[in-house]
């Protein structure tokens, strides 16, 4: 199997000056939602790549990534530039084990996601599974400022078993709760917000973003009682670090 296959940019949305979602028009890639990609561009000569997880559902022909500008970070700054008949490189299949398939049942299942780590929760939520599995569905999106809670049309397109609660934490912002997801679990304020429980009996939580705000979160629940789901026992917490 070829290492790339060859993808054109069809469309690079700014949301902010930092954060975007490039769409790609590329041959067949298999992936389950939750998955990551990887995309490359020759940079000095050599192949530079770097993971991104899909936001479109495995259905779709066309690939959306959403990204952010690394500090510092030459590749980031390239695909940020991006502009409609670029080419660029793809991953010929998905990866990652960050899927529903390893999430066991539940009454509810909570997404908890900072920044662009949105992207493989928007993909799991275009699909039929989560709908057909759990009851209740909360997606919570924190960012440090109003303009980085993108996808706001999309999310509210979605069925209405999905509660959407948005996190800000630098700025005001009437619609959201403030603060960090640690922070709001312990005092009680996301269930309260959402309506539902996060309890060992009542709920499966998938966590994806800031390494800081994985750990806090999952030590958070565990001092609830709910444990870590991976491969050597079954759980309620299902974890993927960003970077």
């Amino acid at each position: 199997m070829a290492r790339w296959i060859e993808g054109e940019v069809i469309a690079n949305h700014h949301w902010t000056d930092t954060h975007h979602s490039l769409r790609v028009r590329a041959p067949a890639v298999p992936f389950q939602a939750g998955q990551f990609s990887r995309l490359a561009q020759a940079i000095d000569g050599h192949i530079t790549a770097r993971p991104y997880s899909f936001v479109n559902p495995p259905q779709d022909e066309v690939l959306e990534f959403y990204s952010t500008v690394v500090p510092e970070g030459p590749f980031s700054s390239r695909l940020h530039a991006l502009a409609p008949g670029d080419p660029i490189l793809v991953a010929p299949r998905g990866a990652g084990c960050f899927t529903l398939d390893r999430v066991p049942d539940a009454p509810s299942l909570w997404l908890l996601a900072t920044g662009t780590a949105l992207g493989p929760f928007l993909s799991i939520l275009r699909t039929d599974e989560p709908w057909q599995r759990f009851r209740r569905i909360v997606l919570v999106h924190a960012a440090r400022h109003r303009a980085e809670l993108a996808y706001r049309e999309l999310i509210e397109s979605l069925p209405p078993a999905l509660t959407y609660l948005p996190v800000v934490s630098r700025e005001p912002c009437p619609e959201a709760l403030a603060g960090r997801i640690p922070a709001l679990i312990a005092s009680g304020e996301l269930e309260q917000a959402a309506g539902a429980s996060l309890t060992p009996n009542q709920a499966q939580v998938m966590i994806c973003g800031n390494p800081d705000m994985v750990q806090d979160t999952a030590r958070v629940l565990g001092e609830r009682g709910l444990q870590p789901n991976n491969r050597k026992q079954t759980g309620h917490v299902t974890t993927e670090q960003y970077w």
